[in-house]
Formats: structure tokens, C-alpha cells, sequence
């Protein structure tokens, strides 16, 4: 795809003109750094981070049967959301498969935004329009509705509320309310993919520009940094958080992943899936073939996805996310590994990279917790 058929964000003149190295994601042209992504993670960790996720899919779900269409589409329990409220879940196939994870915020009454992966977001909505079938409910493309910005740290709750007067305090997280942030309408959600304490805010992406601009201000004295999409894929790799294409994909199930908590099997009615996530929940009972673990590397080289996790000379793994870490000071990796060999502390264990077995420990995951 040639950059001039990327899509491009709200954002994207402001992000060239502070000099961000640009990048193809999922069809988007995306900021992947400003300067030094080391410097833009730190910056999260300890102050804030300002980013343009204009790229996910928002997908809105309207009519009398909007919470009963999503509870037959997706693994979890949607009508039990409140108002005002968000939760974690995923769409799955009917074998099982992820085909996303998903945010969804209820908006009201009978008023749902389903946020998707932007790799994904025209899968989701092929199949929840498809699934829509016989239900008293509309589902409708808001992809280029919503610009979408994040500011992500410990110093977000001040920034934001130096610029709102909606009640942050009350805001708990995976909650969202609609506000005003610097004079623009804006559906502010206590939600991030940082393992910090942050806000998204849903805006028209005519009032982008201004939107940033005016958390760019506010956060001028607390240590606010412009952050693109690799310091993203650090702080959630830390985070234990996992990454569509990565640690989930269509060959596996909520259950493989390790996040069976998702499929909600008491909810009222049938879902789809709902067969072979139960069969899938009941061999994980038993010992599931591989888990995914945390790795921390011995020495500097750095895992990559795709990457063998090794012991005794076996293949007995693969790595599915590797960088190094900012926090840790040190690579890091998430990896599938027989469950022989996923036991916290376990030694032994290598991972091939080009053809030299680099030492690491197995972890449980997080690799990083912020304190509260």
C-alpha cells in the first residue's frame, strides 16, 4: 500500500510537523515516535503521555435489542454493563476462535460503542452486522466519526481536570461519561492499554486539533510527551496486556490465551461459540497444551514474535511479543510454552535467536504492576 492510500488521522499534520517518524498500521498512517521512544515509555511510567489513537474501530450498537444482539455476539455478559460503564471482551468464531478483543461502553439505555482493534475493525463489523439477524438493532460504521486521543501516566488526572470540570474523582476505571475537555464535546473514558492510570477521550475529529493542542498546554509543566505506537507496545508488553495478531488470533481461544474469564457461559441465552468455548473451558481444566508466560531475558539480545523458546535442545515455545524493557532494564518477552515449562522460576529455558540460545526466566505476568 503506498502512503498516499494510508488513511490518515484528524491528527496527522500536527504529528509531521512536530516531527514524528510515520508508519503504515493496519492501513493507517500512524506516529511511531517522536524522538526517543525509551524517553516517550518513561515518560508514561512517571508523568504522562499524550496519544492519537484515531486508528480503532468504533462501531455503535442502537434499538430495543442492542444489549441482547451483543450478549448473543460476543463471549461476555453485555446487559449486565450499567450505563455509563465499560468492559473487556472479545468476538469470537463459532469455533472458538478470537477474532478481536473488543472495549464496549454503554452509552445509555440502549446506546453500546464497541471499540475494536484497527486491524480488525471491518472483521467486528462484518460480524456483528451479520449477527444482528432477527434482533430489534441497529449496527452502525463510526469509524470516521470518532477521533480518538489518550493521555496515559500519573499525572493524567491532573492534566485532564485542569481542562474539565466532569467529575474525574468519580470516574472509576473501565468507566466512561460524556464531558467537555477544553470547550469540546467528548466521551471521557477512564480506560488505556498502559497498565497507568489514563483517559481516552472520543472526540468529532474536527476538534482534534484543538483537543491536543490543549492537553499539549496543561501538560507543559508536569512532563507530558507526545507518544507514537512503539512506546505503546513497550508499556502494554509490560503490562502483560495482550496484542490481537500476537497473543490472540483465530487459531485460539479465550481459554488458550489464558482469559477464559471473558466467556461469560451463565448469561442468559445462546452466543456464538458458546459449544466450543465450553469444550475448550473444560480441556483447560485439564493441562492446556501451552500457556502464555512471561520471559526476562539473562543478557542484552532481544526476543522477537515468531522466535523459538527452547530447553534441553526441544522447541518447546514461541516467543509472540519481545522488546526490551524500559522499566526492567532488561528484554522482556511474552511466549506460548508446553505447560511442563511454565512455572514461575523455571530455569533452563532459552530462546533461539539466530541460532544462539539466549538464557531467560520464566515470570508470571505482569512484568509491571503500577502501585495504587
Amino acid at each position: 500500500m503506498s502512503s498516499s492510500e494510508l488513511r490518515l488521522t484528524a491528527l496527522d499534520a500536527l504529528h509531521r510537523s512536530l516531527g514524528a517518524t510515520m508508519t503504515d498500521f493496519a492501513g493507517w498512517d500512524m506516529p511511531l515516535r517522536y524522538g526517543s521512544e525509551r524517553d516517550e515509555h518513561t515518560a508514561v511510567r512517571t508523568a504522562a503521555g499524550l496519544f492519537d489513537l484515531s486508528h480503532m474501530g468504533e462501531i455503535t450498537v442502537t434499538g430495543p435489542q442492542a444489549a441482547q444482539l451483543l450478549n448473543f455476539a460476543l463471549v461476555g455478559n453485555i446487559a449486565s454493563v450499567g450505563v455509563g460503564r465499560a468492559r473487556y471482551t472479545m468476538i469470537c468464531q463459532a469455533d472458538g476462535g478470537i477474532l478481536d478483543d473488543l472495549i464496549v461502553y454503554r452509552l445509555g439505555e440502549t446506546e453500546y460503542m464497541v471499540v475494536a482493534n484497527a486491524s480488525n475493525a471491518q472483521v467486528v463489523l462484518d460480524a456483528l452486522t451479520e449477527r444482528a439477524a432477527g434482533f430489534d438493532a441497529e449496527v452502525r460504521d463510526d469509524r470516521d466519526a470518532y477521533a480518538l486521543i489518550a493521555v496515559q501516566g500519573p499525572e493524567s488526572p491532573g492534566i485532564l481536570a485542569s481542562l474539565t470540570d466532569a467529575d474525574l474523582d468519580g470516574l472509576k476505571y473501565y468507566a466512561g461519561l460524556p464531558g467537555t475537555v477544553a470547550g469540546v464535546p467528548a466521551l471521557i473514558a477512564r480506560t488505556g492499554y498502559t497498565g497507568e492510570d489514563g483517559f481516552e477521550l472520543f472526540v468529532k475529529p474536527e476538534h482534534a486539533v484543538e483537543l491536543w493542542q490543549a492537553l499539549t498546554k496543561a501538560g507543559e509543566g508536569v512532563g507530558l510527551v507526545p507518544c507514537g505506537l512503539s512506546c505503546r507496545d513497550t508499556l502494554r508488553l509490560e503490562a502483560g496486556m495482550p496484542l490481537y495478531g500476537h497473543e490472540l488470533s483465530r487459531e485460539l481461544t479465550p481459554f488458550d490465551a489464558g482469559l477464559g474469564r471473558v466467556v461469560k457461559f451463565e448469561k442468559e441465552g445462546d452466543f456464538v461459540g458458546r459449544a466450543a468455548l465450553r469444550e475448550a473451558a473444560e480441556n483447560a481444566g485439564h493441562e492446556p497444551p501451552r500457556v502464555l508466560v512471561g520471559l526476562i531475558a539473562e543478557g542484552r539480545r532481544v526476543p522477537r514474535a515468531g522466535y523459538a523458546v527452547v530447553a534441553d535442545g526441544e522447541v518447546i515455545g514461541e516467543v509472540t511479543s519481545g522488546a526490551p524493557s524500559p522499566t526492567l532494564g532488561k528484554p522482556i518477552a511474552m511466549a506460548y510454552v508446553d505447560a511442563g515449562h511454565a512455572t514461575p522460576g523455571t530455569a533452563g529455558i532459552g530462546v533461539d535467536i539466530r541460532g544462539s540460545h539466549e538464557p531467560y526466566e520464566v515470570v508470571a505476568l505482569p512484568f509491571y504492576k503500577r502501585q495504587k
